[in-house]
Parts: C-alpha cells; sequence; structure tokens
C-alpha cells in the first residue's frame, strides 16, 4: 500500500502534521478553495524563491501564512518591498487580512519540493536529465539522508517515445510509517513537452511522540509590521550567519 498512496498523506496524524490548520463549520468548502488558491498564486508568483511548504493558519478574519523557503531574501526584497506587496495582493484575493511569516530551510537539498524543483530548472535550462539527477542524489546523501529515490517520466532528452527512468541511493521504506519520508512532484516545461519528476527522500526514523506542529521549533521572520522594517532580520541571524563564516559571531 505505501508503494500506492501519497507517502505525505499516508503519514499524517503519526509523524506529520497538516498544511493547513483551522476549523471551519459552514464554510468548509470555501476555505479549502481559496486554500489551493493561495498556494497556486504564490508558487506562480514567487517560481524562483525555493518554496518547500506554505502552511496556512486561520482565525476569524485573519490567514496567517507560513513560508518555508531557501531563499527568504528573494521573497522579503529590499527593505521588505516585495513582501508588502505581496500581502497586498493576497488581501486583495481574499478579501481578509493576511500576515504572511517565513522560515529559511537551512538544508535545502534535504527538502524534496527544493530538490524536485532544482532538477526541473536544470532540465529547462537543457541540462543532461541524468547529470541534474545524480548531482542532485550526491548533494542529498552528502547532507545526511538515509535515502532518496527519483523518478523522471517523459521525452527524455527529446526521445519520440516517452519512458519512465528511476534512480535511487540509500534506503526509502515507504511502507514504515515511523520513516520520515518527504515527497514532492514537479514539471518541467521543456520544447519537448512536459517532464515529470518526482522524487522521495527519507529523512531517517521518528521514533516517540514528534509534535505535529510544521512550525515546531523553527523561528519564523514575520512580515514588516512585526520586524520593524529590518527586513525580517534581527540580531540573532546575523550572528548565525557569522558563525557560519567562522567568524565568531556578528559583533566583535
Amino acid at each position: 500500500m505505501g508503494q500506492k498512496t501519497n507517502p505525505i498523506g499516508n503519514r499524517l496524524g503519526y509523524i506529520r502534521g497538516w498544511d493547513s490548520n483551522w476549523f471551519a463549520d459552514k464554510d468548509y468548502a470555501a476555505n479549502v478553495i481559496e486554500d489551493e488558491k493561495l498556494r497556486s498564486y504564490l508558487d506562480t508568483r514567487i517560481n524562483k524563491g525555493g518554496i518547500a511548504r506554505i502552511i496556512i493558519e486561520r482565525t476569524l478574519k485573519r490567514v496567517t501564512l507560513t513560508i518555508h523557503t531557501s531563499r527568504p531574501g528573494i521573497i522579503i526584497g529590499k527593505g521588505g518591498k516585495e513582501i508588502d506587496q505581496i500581502r497586498e495582493e493576497l488581501r486583495r484575493l481574499t478579501d481578509k487580512d493576511v500576515q504572511i511569516n517565513i522560515i529559511e530551510i537551512r538544508k535545502p537539498e534535504m527538502d524534496a519540493n527544493i530538490v524536485a524543483e532544482s532538477v526541473a530548472n536544470q532540465i529547462e535550462a537543457r541540462i543532461n536529465y541524468r547529470r541534474a539527477i545524480k548531482t542532485s542524489i550526491a548533494s542529498t546523501m552528502r547532507a545526511g539522508a538515509e535515502g532518496i529515490k527519483i523518478r523522471i517520466s517523459g521525452r527524455l532528452n527529446g526521445s519520440d517515445m516517452s519512458r519512465t527512468e528511476e534512480y535511487k541511493e540509500g534506503r526509502t521504506p515507504l511502507h514504515t510509517f515511523r520513516a520520515d519520508i518527504d515527497y514532492a512532484h514537479k514539471e518541467a516545461h521543456t520544447v519537448y513537452g512536459r517532464i515529470g519528476i518526482k522524487v522521495w527522500l527519507c529523512k531517517g526514523e521518528v521514533l516517540g511522540k514528534r509534535d505535529l506542529n510544521p512550525n515546531a521549533g523553527l523561528s519564523t521572520k514575520g512580515d514588516r509590521d512585526d520586524r520593524g522594517g529590518r527586513g525580517g532580520r534581527d540580531r540573532g541571524d546575523r550572528n548565525d550567519r557569522g558563525n557560519r563564516r567562522g567568524g565568531g559571531g556578528g559583533r566583535r
């Protein structure tokens, strides 16, 4: 059964939480459609923003979007102008007050959506698909994944007949519920047509009870109202950057 169902939906309530967190009595269908509109709009609007997940939370008059991204600077923009414009566009789309939080993904190689998007972008740039896939698999395994599997389908290299190829390394146990499997499906739009890319990424096994809140333990960069106009970057982020550069902190 694990081979046939979506690995994320199969693990909901066990080791993974829902991407939409709200309760509705009468407007349930309208909210589901609105969630899909928001996600598709943001994916199109920020197509090079490295978006991994969009978490939607609702109260009576406010919609809170938490965007998990590997490139927060592209979404925030210079001085926070870009995120303010996006928030205003979403407010017009939903007729509700919209708040946007941004969470930076420290290891983009360990996220299936970003890996699939990277392979799709390389194929669209006419890089050989085998090279793109093998490079992505190698970087993911170096980042500490237990296993990764990538399946690609379509007119590969412009062949007349479409085919499916699969590349994998390590272990991806789809039947094991405690295995933390991340899954993504993306499409590359080439001159030959669409090429589908599926990625299964195993991050290890979850032993014990897990907090199902998707934002648990992650620091958010709030929208401009909360960050005081500094583009969502505080002193702690500068210190982190200093540590990564080996400078021992942002202040000396």
